[in-house]
């Protein structure tokens, strides 16, 4: 029979020194630029399939809106902006309201608790989906502005601006859209607010602004869709004033970084409930 140590039943140590074992330390988190990299391509490949329908649907909106308007607006300033908000209509339907109605899904179905177990930075997970959510954004944006400029006899030289105004206008609205989805109790009122900012960037970004009464104009420059429809109408003209051009890119930047950092405050808020 076995003699148990005193030592042991006493709660002293054992006789026999034993190697001492540490708890295994965890790795670091990932860094932003690579952890972002990795969701945006994620996403991308994911979104790829089923987006391009839906993606199709808002080119062939703001073709159409384009045309009818054609029988209202000749040309001159209006006809800019007819175009310039039609073809940041695309950006708006893709990046505000895509993403709200995703991110509210994505909260309901308990998919935030599966980024939540990845060592990745909350940033990496919002802008790596509003950065793929913006690229889809891209193609129906050019044919729209392109097709508008040969309806209404606009010059297309400048307009390689777009390459500012698309990603600085998806960034504004793609922190909006994903601040939407991630702040609304229910996927259906995500859904909702989606579909009332695509609304609103119809309504104030497409109608010509010398028509709109003093009230809705201030509306109007409350939304961030409003400066990359500037910016890109500004091209239009002969001898753009870059100026001009330049603030409101700035100012597109400006409520992106905002907007985007708000949407990482409501992951991080969503995905600890």
């Amino acid at each position: 029979m076995s003699v148990v140590p005193a030592e042991v039943l006493s709660g002293g140590a054992p006789a026999v020194d034993e190697p001492v074992r540490h708890a295994a330390e965890l790795g670091p988190r990932a860094r932003l630029w690579p952890s972002l990299v990795a969701v945006y391509r994620a996403q991308l490949s994911r979104a790829r399939v089923a987006r391009i329908p839906l993606l199709f649907v808002a080119t062939f909106q703001s073709v159409g809106i384009l045309v009818m308007m054609r029988g209202v607006v000749e040309g001159g300033r209006e006809a800019e902006s007819v175009v310039a908000g039609s073809a940041v209509l695309v950006v708006a339907f893709v990046a505000l309201n895509l993403l709200a109605q995703y991110f509210g899904q994505l909260r309901a179905s308990g998919g935030l608790d599966h980024y939540a177990t990845l060592p990745v930075p909350p940033a990496a997970v919002v802008l790596g989906a509003a950065g793929a959510y913006a690229s889809f954004t891209v193609p129906g944006t050019v044919v729209t502005a392109v097709f508008g400029c040969v309806l209404f006899g606009l010059p297309v030289t400048h307009l390689w601006v777009l390459a500012a105004v698309i990603p600085l206008a998806g960034a504004a609205l793609a922190g909006l859209g994903a601040a939407c989805g991630l702040l609304a109790p229910r996927p259906e009122l995500a859904t909702l607010l989606g579909q009332l900012g695509m609304s609103a960037a119809l309504l104030l970004g497409v109608l010509p602004p010398d028509r709109m009464p003093e009230p809705v104009r201030f509306l109007r420059d409350l939304l961030p869709s409003t400066y990359g429809v500037e910016a890109l109408a500004r091209t239009f003209g002969k001898g753009p004033d870059w100026a001009y051009v330049g603030v409101d890119l700035a100012v597109c930047a400006a409520v992106g970084v905002v907007s985007l950092a708000v949407a990482t405050w409501a992951y991080r808020r969503a995905a600890v409930r």
